[in-house]
């Protein structure tokens, strides 16, 4: 079986507010899933590879659960979301530490929709409804390395990603396209795909750094999280079919701080595992590969706990 290279997006999706979770504005940048597959590698060689990524996420929290949400603080959240995320990735013929040099970029549209109960000045409750939907924050690498051994079975990527803080952010709303900060994530994904034996193991380590939003003075605490897949492949007609799993494990090493963190630390720890499934085909320099997961979360701790629906599409010439 021989190795099939793709291009990567970036946990974002990547820069996309996806779910109230333990950081400002209920949102993260980071979303699970965004990572961790044979999709997500960077090409071997020098060209450009373009992806797709959509991402729909369903949650709730019960009515004890509270959320800083744009400024308020919000129960009985449920939130709805889908994100159109294309981008591009360019692997340079430059070589840094023996490595592939590539640059890339993504830029998510953002449908959201949020329904909590949110406490007014005078302290009465009410029900409150936003959808918004708009240009999510930019995410860029402006450094990113590509290592590949044993034959090109074994893929060993770096990531310098950084969101900009690109999309529209208002206090007093539930839901905003975007959060109003930035972020940096460093990370590794090292993937392993036999060509012989079609097994693949794959893995995306990284952490999030955030910075203060200006308007509000409140800092989000930083971010560790891990995507996992577990997969074998087959081949079906001119190309592979792979069947098998995925999980994460996100955790909250650092409390929100700053006066507008009413709910003081804050901090959130969320896992989940799912089935995936993935169809690639290579012809000459051209690949094409597309990717379908579906990712519960089994277990959250300060964030709302639902469902990630995941759709891929990759091409690399």
């Amino acid at each position: 079986m021989k190795r099939l290279s793709w291009v990567v997006t970036v946990a974002l999706v990547l820069a996309s507010p996806l779910v109230p979770s333990a950081e400002e504005g209920g949102t993260s940048h980071y979303a699970p899933g965004s990572f961790a597959s044979f999709i997500d590698v960077l090409p071997d060689h020098p060209g450009l590879g373009v992806f797709n990524y959509f991402t729909y996420y369903n949650g709730s929290a019960g009515a004890s659960r509270q959320f800083p949400l744009g400024g308020q603080i919000g129960a009985n959240v449920k939130a709805t979301a889908s994100v159109e995320t294309p981008g591009a990735f360019w692997v340079t013929p430059v070589k840094f530490l023996g490595a592939n040099y590539a640059m890339g970029i993504a830029l998510p549209f953002v449908w959201t929709d949020v329904t909590a109960q949110v406490t007014g000045p005078r302290g009465t409750t009410v029900q409150r409804k936003d959808v918004v939907r708009g240009l999510g924050d930019l995410e860029f690498w402006p450094v990113a390395l590509s290592w590949s051994a044993l034959g090109k079975d074994l893929h060993v990527d770096f990531f310098g990603g950084i969101y900009a803080p690109s999309g529209a952010y208002q206090t007093n709303r539930l839901a905003n396209p975007g959060l109003g900060y930035w972020t940096g994530e460093p990370g590794v994904l090292v993937s392993y795909l036999g060509q012989k034996n079609g097994f693949e193991a794959t893995t995306y380590i990284a952490t999030d750094f955030n910075t203060q939003n200006p308007t509000t003075h409140y800092t989000s605490g930083d971010v560790f999280h891990i995507d996992l897949t577990l997969a074998q492949h087959l081949p079906l007609g001119p190309g592979v079919i792979g069947i098998g799993a995925n999980g994460y494990y996100l955790k909250q090493f650092t409390g929100d701080s700053g006066s507008g963190a009413k709910l003081g630390s804050f901090e959130e720890m969320a896992a989940g595992v799912g089935p995936v499934l993935s169809y690639a085909v290579q012809a000459g320099k051209f690949g094409f590969a597309a990717e379908l997961k579906w990712l519960p979360q089994l277990t959250t701790q300060n964030t709302t706990k639902g469902n990630f629906l995941w759709f891929k599409l990759g091409l690399s010439f």
